[in-house]
């Protein structure tokens, strides 16, 4: 995986004179920040919500902004994040390449959000042979691909395959390097504006695609809390969405670089994972997202994506998610 990037930040210390004379002083370290690794799909903004209400304040939390899911699995493979938002395919292919994660927040699962948009001129998924398809090289990415071929009833080598990080893709199409791509919200809004139009979208596979939160399974003890303080702000923002979405939209549009409208419509393409339901998807005996690892595992192993099927005995980590009201 060439998956890199440098990020800013580190723990802090506070130093105050005990005497006027000078030569003794007292330093006490803070705990660090807590650093989490996110790019800017719509189901991850919620974090940046909880920031701007004030639930997350950036003296416990640093949200460190990447720009494809791709670098902020290796800022977690690095270990200079503690925490990074991944799609679940690619906790599965962290955990099988010996990183020890756990998921301890699901955001949303995609149902519809992720896209394969084509220019004018490529009407039909059948018209995409011979054509230049913008995907990232990620397990979503294949799988997306692959499930788009398999309705065009094409081949891979049908296809030109190009690939791209998400931050790429806008360009990559104003350029006309590509005919079309495989894509997601923001990037999807922006790409419509230039004339793009959907061929086929995430609703059609249902629990293919599934947003975590992966947090290390050696996370320092200091951080716990931080943790704990970043899910409840995460849900508080949810909350907030969903009371005052027009204000919501309004404090994510600069975040997402789209109008309001488009914001709200984005979210309309992923359904979001509140408290309760994260603890249908974390807890239990036989947590939801066992269910779906298992399921992308064996897509993932029959795409070559995988070497063997995922062990999910210890993939969820719900200590974290706030207590049942």
């Amino acid at each position: 995986m060439n998956r890199r990037d440098l990020l800013l930040g580190g723990a802090g210390a506070s130093c105050r004179w005990l005497t006027p004379l000078g030569g003794l002083t007292a330093c006490s370290t803070a705990t660090p920040a807590l650093r989490v690794a996110l790019n800017g799909w719509i189901g991850y903004s919620p974090l940046f919500l909880a920031q701007e209400l004030g639930h997350a304040p950036e003296s416990a939390v640093r949200l460190l902004e990447f720009p494809s899911n791709t670098a902020s699995m290796m800022a977690l493979v690095n270990g200079e994040v503690a925490a990074a938002a991944l799609t679940l395919d690619e906790v599965l292919l962290a955990r099988e390449g010996g990183l020890d994660v756990r998921a301890a927040l699901v955001f949303d699962e995609s149902a519809g959000a992720d896209v394969l948009m084509a220019r004018e001129g490529v009407a039909s998924l059948a018209d995409l042979r011979g054509k230049r398809i913008g995907v990232e090289s990620t397990a979503v990415g294949a799988l997306m691909l692959s499930r788009a071929l398999e309705a065009a009833r094409l081949a891979p080598t049908d296809v030109v395959k190009v690939p791209l990080t998400a931050d790429q893709h806008v360009a990559a199409y104003t350029d006309q390097h590509i005919d079309a791509v495989i894509t997601f919200e923001p990037m999807a809004s922006r790409l419509r504006a230039l004339g793009a139009r959907p061929l086929l979208d995430s609703s059609r596979f249902p629990g293919l695609i599934v947003d975590v939160l992966a947090v290390a399974a050696q996370i320092d003890p200091r951080q716990a809390e931080q943790l704990r303080q970043l899910l409840d702000g995460h849900f508080q923002a949810l909350q907030h969405l969903r009371s005052n979405p027009a204000n919501a939209a309004r404090l994510l549009a600069q975040h997402q670089q789209i109008a309001p409208d488009a914001v709200l419509a984005a979210f309309r393409g992923i359904r979001l994972a509140d408290a309760a339901a994260n603890r249908g998807w974390l807890s239990g005996q036989n947590p939801g997202l066992n269910a779906s690892a298992r399921s992308v595992g064996q897509l993932m192993v029959h795409a070559k994506l995988l070497q063997r099927l995922p062990d999910t005995a210890t993939l969820c980590d719900p200590r974290f998610l706030p207590e049942a009201a």
